[in-house]
């Protein structure tokens, strides 16, 4: 197999990151139309995100956030959003990268969208040769997510003094690269 020089798994997550941004720059000009809400869930020591050391310390790794009720300042630019939430009473603004965001989920229709860490893309070579990828026994790197059905799991910090876990499709479906390949 030929080595992928133009990395297409990472120009799609980058494109679908874009879909994360549009729907939240439209979220600035005109709120949340209907019963749409939003579940975002984002690596808190990545480079450029902006945390209290207390909400840093809580969660050391990832953490999701709810755009639903109780946000304000919603802001949104090329790179980034800035968001005010509540966290036990306590007023804070976040910065989140978009190169931050590890997941998407719109639980009013289902639609979710899981990214790949671009460092452990690049380790694991998702495109580079014949091997799968390490982190699946199928080799497939996962992008686009929909369920019907809430799992168990991440911490999940809103506008209220409660952690719940994040809905997360249990029997997904899966649109890997490996989909769009060319069969040779």
């Amino acid at each position: 197999m030929a080595v992928d020089l133009i990395r297409y798994d990472l120009l799609v997550q980058d494109a679908l990151r874009g879909v994360v941004r549009k729907v939240l720059t439209d979220a600035v000009r005109e709120g949340l139309p209907g019963e749409h809400h939003f579940y975002i869930t984002f690596r808190t020591h990545a480079p450029g995100v902006r945390l209290s050391a207390a909400m840093r310390e809580q969660y050391p790794d990832e953490m999701t956030i709810i755009l639903q009720h109780q946000f304000w300042d919603l802001s949104v630019n090329e790179q980034a959003f800035e968001v005010g939430l509540s966290f036990k009473g306590v007023p804070e603004i976040l910065r989140i990268p978009f190169d931050a965001v590890t997941g998407f989920f719109d639980p009013s229709v289902r639609f979710a969208l899981k990214f790949e860490l671009e460092d452990e893309a690049v380790e694991a070579g998702a495109n580079d040769t014949d091997t799968p990828d390490q982190g699946r026994p199928d080799g497939a790197v996962p992008l686009l997510v929909a369920s019907e059905s809430p799992a168990q799991g991440s911490s999940t910090a809103a506008g209220s003094s409660e952690s719940s876990s994040l809905p997360a499709p249990e029997e997904a479906k899966v649109v890997s690269i490996d989909a769009f390949r060319k069969k040779t």
